[in-house]
């Protein structure tokens, strides 16, 4: 299932957070309430449009509940058509919760995980992201696959194990 989103670049932001607070504070406002203006008012960040993705195999799992965890895993949502206050809330929800890439794919294989804690162990997940970059001549992407045995002890902080691929799962799947 794949759905595209909106997504908010944390580096960016906390580059335009850290010099918004030296502007504050140059300006002669104190420190602490410089930093709660901060915590009360969106700052600013480049945005990306971004397309996720996620594969299961080997489990009847819900289009819809993959859909719903794909956004889900973004910034924000993103529509076809949006009167001005619904943009507002878009744009500060995303930049309420920026994310990298990373980020997004892990959240979609943990929201998998506990949405759908019955699958099992040997059931196949994977999941893409890749945002279009604004400012950089490039896109960005990140991808995780593998057994949900493998993702279940990596999301509760085991090591990362060696990923079984899709090839590979298939192949086991077929007898190969």
């Amino acid at each position: 299932m794949e759905a595209e989103g909106m997504m908010a670049c944390p580096c960016a932001q906390e580059m335009v957070r850290a010099h918004a607070r030296e502007r504050l504070t140059e300006g002669g406002i104190e420190g602490a309430l410089a930093d709660r203006v901060l915590e009360l008012v969106p700052v600013a960040t480049h945005n990306q449009r971004g397309r996720g993705r996620l594969l299961v195999g080997a489990a009847s799992v819900r289009a819809e509940d993959l859909v719903e965890i794909v956004e889900g895993s973004m910034s924000a949502e993103n529509y076809d058509l949006l009167k001005r206050p619904d943009e507002l809330f878009v744009v500060e929800k995303a930049h309420r919760r920026p994310r990298f890439v990373e980020d997004a794919v892990r959240d979609m294989l943990g929201n998998l995980v506990a949405l759908y804690p019955s699958l099992s162990d040997d059931a196949y997940a994977h999941a893409r992201q890749v945002n279009l970059e604004t400012i950089h001549k490039h896109d960005v992407f990140a991808e995780r696959g593998g057994t949900l045995g493998e993702i279940r002890a990596e999301l509760a902080g085991g090591p990362a194990s060696r990923a079984t691929t899709r090839a590979e799962w298939i192949a086991s799947r077929l007898g190969a």
